[in-house]
């Protein structure tokens, strides 16, 4: 289902992905909060909407945009549609039959690669995701996301000659949500 759009975009992200309940976390505990990102990844027009909001943020020397599965797919098709640029999609690890390939779609050998998540919590998956584009041949100098959780990302990804761009931050979007 749609969110509102005369909300902002970030109180539009909020309302779309906020939910209460009970939750069990990946890293072990509950929380009576839990932030979806599949749940605006699925919106067809607030993807849109996400993605041409993070246009402005691609680094002019951006050749192709990559997305770890499962998250980064829609993003990064979404924002490829926009800017015409090519798209590969990242295994958390290469598959043992076919291709045998970490990285499937656009070449990106000597390539300028920006990595796209829709969150970047610390920024560990990230990182890793970026070392291994680079260890199939891939430049990457940029990590771009919707919303940064401010859990210490960029520091993180810029001791590895990464630069994140953010949309938002958690905060950001929190405060538009919760205010609207």
């Amino acid at each position: 289902m749609t969110v509102l759009t005369s909300l902002s975009l970030p109180a539009r992200i909020y309302k779309a992905a906020h939910l209460t309940g009970h939750f069990s976390l990946r890293l072990g505990g509950t929380s009576n909060e839990f932030f979806d990102n599949f749940r605006f990844l699925a919106d067809p027009v607030l993807l849109h909407d996400i993605a041409e909001a993070m246009v402005p943020l691609l680094p002019p020397e951006a050749e192709v945009l990559a997305g770890p599965e499962l998250a980064g797919v829609p993003l990064t098709t979404m924002l490829s549609q926009l800017t015409g640029l090519p798209t590969v999609w990242v295994r958390k690890e290469a598959k043992t039959y076919g291709t045998c390939r970490l990285a499937e779609g656009a070449d990106i050998s000597g390539r300028q690669v920006v990595m796209m998540e829709p969150m970047i919590k610390t920024g560990q998956f990230g990182l890793n995701i970026c070392k291994q584009l680079r260890e199939v041949g891939a430049e990457v100098n940029y990590a771009l996301c919707v919303i940064d959780w401010e859990r210490g990302a960029p520091a993180l990804l810029e001791s590895h000659g990464i630069q994140e761009r953010a949309l938002f931050t958690y905060k950001e979007v929190a405060e538009a949500g919760q205010n609207s």
